[in-house]
């Protein structure tokens, strides 16, 4: 599944996935392989990625959407930046 993380700004992530854990107006969700079309808005919170190597990453952004279709995720942030934990 792809992933594109964008801001205004800057294109924070672009890569292959099996897993985007998003911050949503009523808590986190995951969104998976063949996951269902979804449309939804974001609050400010942490996106945790799992790439196909099993490496993880994470962003923090304040706010935005995320779009999911045919396994492809646009996240269409307001600001965000790639954390270290």
């Amino acid at each position: 599944m792809q992933l594109d993380i964008i801001t205004p700004v800057e294109e924070l992530y672009s890569n292959k996935i099996v897993l985007v854990q998003l911050p949503g107006a009523d808590g986190l969700f995951e969104i998976m392989k063949n996951h269902a079309p979804i449309i939804s808005s974001l609050v400010q919170g942490k996106i945790k990625v799992t790439d196909i190597n099993k490496q993880t990453h994470f962003f923090h952004i304040t706010g935005g959407i995320v779009e999911c279709k045919s396994d492809k995720v646009i996240v269409l942030a307001n600001e965000g930046a790639a954390i270290n934990e």
